[in-house]
């Protein structure tokens, strides 16, 4: 025994050392879809046990980015270990076969591998092979075994038995027995195969020749290299006791099951002695090689026989036990005889399903596709049978399912799409239950936080936001606040606002309004006019921070409110070169007689706009009256001898406003007693309605209009002044007579009575000098006329007349007409304005001006 354990670190050595070497020795073996690997026990940390990624055919430089690992209960020591660096399974601590399976037959160790992205799911099975590294041992070193000197040849002495931790060939093999003359030795295998020894007697014992022998027992088993143990068995020679106990059967066979309570009777054992008082009766107990473990569990009762259950039973954990029992009487010389009880453990469902949870993808996508893994659980129930068949469930209306990849190991997948809005967080309700009875089960739940993906484009309050700001609002003021929500969470719910691209009447709408990033606060940039601009939109944007990024729009109409900030404004009458507007109003004008119209505008709208006219001065308040919806001013009666020729009044426009703003006017009517056939100032400035409130465009035109007028009258001043000078050469050259023709320059009353007109005959072509026409009968008597043409003016529409004689009166001949055929006419009426679209019984009144 000695030996054989001081050899024990080089065996162990070499023996690793051949096994790693054998060629077939570490390969997989496949085993219903999954690899099995073998070790021996006893192994340094870091030794190798397979290539892992080479088997499963993975990529070694992806395993720790995708977390491979091996799954194990909580609290189960890990014996193996993966370096993620090569793929290598390989020994995490020392494996000690007798300490991780307790029983007998083959040890396997489960592993499950998991690796995600995407998650895989391996099984493999590691067999510890059992190496020689446990001698065989007796439980006494010393045995003694008392045998009568009247035992017949051939009597067999069972002996104690050898027990060895290891199994198979490494477990005991033989037994041999030191040479001697009296005793040989028989080996007999047991129904598991275990070896026991048994003394048979030779040769006839003589106590007074030999009180007792001495031989040793050893124990070998079948390793390479064999280790052995030792006992020294003393035979001691008893005188005479002719008969021993004989129990009924060699061996009997009980059944218990596992829950029965401690006090149990196992089985009642009787054996029976011949002999008569002491050498009759028997005596029970556990013969010297029955386990520690037994004789915790059961108790011998050495008068009754009866075996009692000691201690608590455990199916899962050996299922059948053996008892060695052995009876002697109690006289002298008594021979123990013996028997085994095998105790067979029946299963009973004391074991609930036992959930693990491995938690692989949490939190979960919310666009995951369907059958996306969430976790793997896996089931296990100690017991055996149907009390160790589980099924697995999961609560209802969630989406998600278990399938089953291995025995007793599910997978957790999603059936559908999920909904962080809907339903941010699933607790999942596991119930694994056996098919005992009656079957027991287990809860567990799973927390599945879903994350979010940015899947939601934020969404405004109102559809669209109408906005009223009052004009005159101070710059950098708040107008209004816009809010959008977003349903995500975290930065894919995190907005900023901002204003689109734009323009208002021209210019950028970042010059008009701006708007907080952050909180969605506009402000106005500028104080905003309502006769400018009345209102506005913009397109305002929230935007999300997710990736990619979402947005929405919505429109903002801006509304300018007006604000009572423009007076009214006169347009007729109005007083020009600084004098004040006048009009003349006949003195046999009657009540309700219309002297004219006042007329303003007011570039507010609405009530600010409404405007109303009142007298707010007058010579006479008796006299006249404004109409104070129209500006129509008028007299209140008839004209009286003592009213005063001249009447001053102030008219005063006042608007709708608050406060109210006005504008006055100052009128001064003459009363004549004959009205000239002329247009008042009032009438010079009656606008239509839709002139009152002049556009820009119409203000532009204006000045165009005005401009083009003044360059043409300047051009025909220009060419006046030219024409006069060529006149003056010619006329200096020419023969005509004083008396006849004064178009020349020295004529001093030619000058002062000249008149133009133009002339409907033109001169000879080729004509260069000037030419003096007479017209017979044609003007007035006394007048010369002369039709002066340069010679650059042949073809010109433009021919200047001038009197040859002094001028007379023409109001004394004003009957007097050229007769039909004279080649010249002239003209010397003045043409009255065209006064056919007053109201029928209505004359406007004759416009004078007095400076």
């Amino acid at each position: 025994m000695g030996a054989g354990a001081d050899a024990g670190g080089r065996q162990l050595f070499l023996r690793s050392l051949l096994f790693l070497v054998l060629p077939g020795a570490p390969a997989p073996l496949p085993a219903g879809g999954q690899l099995r690997y073998a070790v021996p026990e006893e192994l340094e940390h870091g030794a190798f046990v397979a290539n892992l990624g080479e088997d499963l055919g993975l990529d070694v430089s992806t395993l720790s980015a995708r977390r491979f690992r091996i799954v194990s209960r909580p609290g189960a020591r890990q014996h193996l270990e993966v370096n993620l660096e090569n793929g290598i399974l390989f020994v995490n601590e020392r494996i000690d076969r007798e300490a991780v399976c307790e029983a007998g037959g083959t040890c396997l160790l489960h592993l499950q591998l998991l690796i995600e992205s995407p998650l895989e799911l391996y099984r493999v099975e590691v067999e510890v092979l059992d190496i020689n590294d446990h001698a065989p041992t007796f439980p006494w070193q010393e045995y003694v075994l008392e045998v009568a000197e009247s035992a017949v040849l051939g009597a067999r002495f069972p002996l104690e038995s050898a027990q060895d931790p290891d199994v198979g060939t490494n477990s005991v093999h033989t037994y041999r027995l030191s040479p001697n003359s009296f005793f040989s030795l028989e080996v007999q295998t047991r129904s598991d195969s275990s070896k026991f020894a048994e003394l048979v007697l030779e040769r006839a014992l003589d106590r007074e020749q030999q009180r007792a022998h001495h031989v040793l027992l050893t124990a070998l088993d079948g390793g390479v290299p064999v280790r052995s143990g030792t006992a020294r068995v003393v035979v001691t020679v008893l005188d005479a006791n002719d008969n021993v106990p004989a129990f009924d059967q060699p061996s009997y066979s009980v059944s218990l099951p596992e829950d029965a309570p401690a006090g149990t009777l196992v089985i009642q054992l009787n054996a029976t002695d011949l002999d008569e008082g002491p050498n009759g009766e028997i005596e029970y107990s556990f013969s010297g090689h029955a386990p520690a473990r037994v004789r915790e569990l059961f108790h011998m009762e050495p008068r009754s026989g009866q075996v009692l259950l000691k201690g608590p039973l455990d199916y899962e954990r050996a299922s059948l036990h053996e008892l060695y029992v052995q009876a002697k009487d109690r006289g002298p010389s008594a021979v123990a005889v013996h028997c085994r009880v095998l105790v067979h453990l029946l299963d009973v469902n004391d074991n609930a399903p036992e959930v693990t949870l491995t938690s692989v993808s949490t939190p979960v996508l919310e666009d995951a596709p369907p059958g996306t893994v969430i976790a793997v659980i896996s089931v296990l129930d100690r017991d055996s049978g149907d009390n160790g068949r589980v099924s697995c469930e999961l609560g209802p209306d969630i989406p998600f399912e278990l399938r089953s990849s291995f025995r007793n190991y599910y997978t957790l997948v999603t059936t559908q799409a999920l909904d962080r809005e809907l339903v941010p967080e699933y607790n999942i309700s596991i119930t694994a239950r056996d098919m005992g009875s009656p079957a027991l089960l287990t809860h567990s739940v799973l927390t599945v936080p879903v994350s979010d993906v940015n899947d939601n484009a934020p969404r405004f309050l109102q559809p669209s936001y109408s906005v009223y700001v009052m004009e005159n609002n101070a710059p950098g003021a708040s107008i209004c606040s816009v809010s959008a929500l977003d349903p995500d969470c975290q930065q894919n719910a995190y907005l900023s606002y901002s204003i689109a691209e734009g323009h208002i009447h021209g210019m950028p709408v970042g010059t008009y309004v701006s708007i907080n990033s952050d909180s969605g606060h506009m402000y106005a940039l500028r104080s905003l006019d309502y006769e400018q601009i009345r209102s506005f939109q913009i397109q305002v944007q929230a935007q999300d921070a997710g990736f990619p990024p979402l947005s929405a729009n919505v429109t903002v109409h801006i509304f300018v409110l007006d604000q009572n900030d423009n007076a009214p404004v006169i347009v007729s009458p109005t007083p020009r070169n600084g004098s004040v507007a006048t009009e003349l109003v006949p003195r046999s004008a009657g009540p309700g007689y219309l002297v004219g119209t006042v007329s303003a505008v007011d570039a507010d709208a609405g009530l600010n706009s409404h405007l109303s006219y009142q007298l707010l001065q007058a010579t006479d308040f008796t006299l006249f009256s404004v109409a104070p919806d129209t500006g129509e001013l008028r007299t209140l009666r008839s004209f009286l001898e003592q009213d005063a020729a001249r009447q001053q009044l102030v008219v005063q426009v006042r608007d709708g406003g608050q406060p109210a703003l006005s504008a006055t006017v100052s009128l001064l009517l003459s009363v004549v007693d004959t009205m000239p056939q002329t247009l008042s100032d009032f009438g010079d400035f009656n606008l239509p309605p839709e002139a009152s409130s002049s556009s820009p465009l119409t203000i532009y035109l204006l000045v165009s209009l005005g401009s083009i007028s003044f360059t043409f009258l300047l051009a025909i001043l220009i060419l006046t002044a030219i024409r006069c000078r060529g006149e003056r050469r010619s006329c200096r050259g020419d023969g005509c007579s004083p008396p006849r023709c004064h178009c020349c320059p020295g004529s001093g009353r030619a000058a002062d009575g000249a008149k133009a007109s133009n002339l409907l005959a033109h001169p000879p072509a080729g004509t260069t000098a000037a030419t003096c026409l007479d017209v017979p009968n044609g003007g007035p008597p006394g007048y010369c006329y002369k039709v002066c043409l340069g010679p650059e003016s042949a073809q010109s529409d433009f021919m200047f007349l001038k009197p040859c004689s002094p001028p007379w009166n023409n109001e004394k001949d004003h009957g007097k007409r050229s007769q039909p055929g004279q080649h010249l006419q002239i003209s010397k009426q003045v043409k009255q304005p065209n006064t056919d679209w007053l109201p029928p019984g209505v004359q406007r009144p004759v416009l004078k001006r007095y400076q």
